[in-house]
């Protein structure tokens, strides 16, 4: 006998995401929020061809995630210590517009970025895992770490998520600003009717 698929009705598309109240009202104001790209956006691992070529491995949830922070008007922005032509490319078919590759002065870069968009450290969000990620961090309004940042970092979050890096970390965090939003639900509903 076969397992029959479940019917689901209208009641059944009500979110079954929570987070922690406090937390929520921590980042109800964010418009835009800092990414790290290694051990955030991927796994941290460094893969090279037989020629050299630096390859990363990007997880579709975390893309999604950065799609549905544009709808909701946050703003994705990131900040990164290398550049390659793959995270270029990544990014770009993310519709990510605001980066800055190949620094390890997180900083600047970011009160630059801030400047620009016209937001203030109240209304971001960082997401990093290593050190060159606390200056921005420890200005935001809230941060973020993956479940496998280096401890310093996670100690400094906010938030840790239950994903590693490059696994989901990045989706989660996309999420908590969503719901932060209010947007969460609705953007949701889009996909469940």
């Amino acid at each position: 006998m076969s397992a029959i698929p479940p019917s689901f009705s209208a009641a059944d598309s009500s979110p079954a995401l929570s987070f922690d109240p406090v937390l929520l009202l921590q980042a109800q104001g964010v418009r835009v929020a800092f990414f790290d790209v290694d051990g955030v956006l991927t796994d941290g691992g460094l893969y090279f061809s037989e020629t050299g070529e630096t390859l990363k491995r990007f997880n579709t949830l975390d893309g999604h995630g950065l799609k549905l922070l544009q709808k909701a008007g946050i703003t994705p922005a990131v900040i990164t210590g290398r550049d390659s032509a793959p995270l270029r490319l990544r990014l770009k078919a993310l519709g990510v517009e605001h980066a800055v590759f190949g620094t390890e002065d997180k900083r600047p870069a970011a009160e630059q970025m801030l400047a620009s968009l016209g937001f203030s450290w109240l209304q971001a969000a960082a997401m990093g895992d290593d050190w060159p990620d606390l200056p921005v961090m420890r200005r935001c309004a809230l941060a973020c770490a993956p479940a496998n940042a280096h401890v310093e970092v996670r100690h400094a979050a906010h938030h840790t998520t239950v994903a590693r890096g490059g696994e989901g970390a990045a989706r989660e965090f996309c999420d908590l600003l969503l719901v932060a939003s209010g947007r969460y639900a609705a953007l949701l509903a889009d996909y469940t009717q």
